[in-house]
């Protein structure tokens, strides 16, 4: 993917929206995600209503660089980094206590799930916007993910403020993330491989 061809409407149509608390879907270095403005608790309520989604259940957020984890984690682990600099597949780490973002965002236990993303038009938006953003599966709760674009349900596409154009015509399959728990110790253990 080439950042060549990243449209700036289609980018600043993804911004504005995020901007003005609104839920975008988009592509992401997985899978196409429902996203919003991770520190605006009423942008994140939308989601979880939109999907029709347990509470209880925290997302996760992405991030441009590990340099911002500082920003919304109280103690990164110095393995943290050594994990995102060795993994060779998307990796979302869920980090012990979570700062700085919507308390809806976050885990009952205090923890949250962060990503860096490794994703051309994933980047240079949370780079724009200078804030983390939600990302969850564009589907609604309980449904299977969707790979694809193509494979969203329309009633999702409309009920979206904004729809990116970026990567609707990519037609390989996207895979979710590999998860894993990491404590201020540095101990970690996987939960999704």
């Amino acid at each position: 993917m080439n950042r060549a061809f990243i449209d700036r409407e289609d980018l600043h149509q993804a911004l504005e929206t995020l901007k003005a608390g609104g839920i975008i879907l988009y592509p992401t270095d997985t899978i196409w995600g429902l996203g919003c403005d991770a520190t605006n608790p009423e942008a994140v309520e939308k989601i979880f209503a939109l999907k029709g989604r347990d509470k209880g259940k925290s997302m996760i957020v992405l991030l441009a660089n590990d340099n911002q984890l500082q920003s919304y984690v109280k103690e990164i682990p110095e393995v943290a980094y050594e994990l995102i600099e060795a993994s060779d597949k998307p990796l979302t780490i869920i980090y012990s206590d979570a700062k700085n973002l919507a308390e809806n965002v976050i885990a009952e236990d205090g923890s949250i799930g962060i990503r860096i993303v490794n994703h051309p038009f994933c980047e240079q938006l949370i780079q724009r916007f200078r804030k983390p953003i939600v990302s969850t599966s564009a589907n609604i709760s309980g449904q299977p993910s969707a790979g694809t674009f193509d494979e969203i349900d329309p009633e999702i596409r409309k009920a979206v403020d904004y729809v990116v154009k970026f990567g609707q015509d990519n037609h390989a399959e996207g895979k979710a993330s590999t998860i894993m728990k990491l404590d201020p110790s540095g101990k970690f253990e996987f939960i999704r491989k």
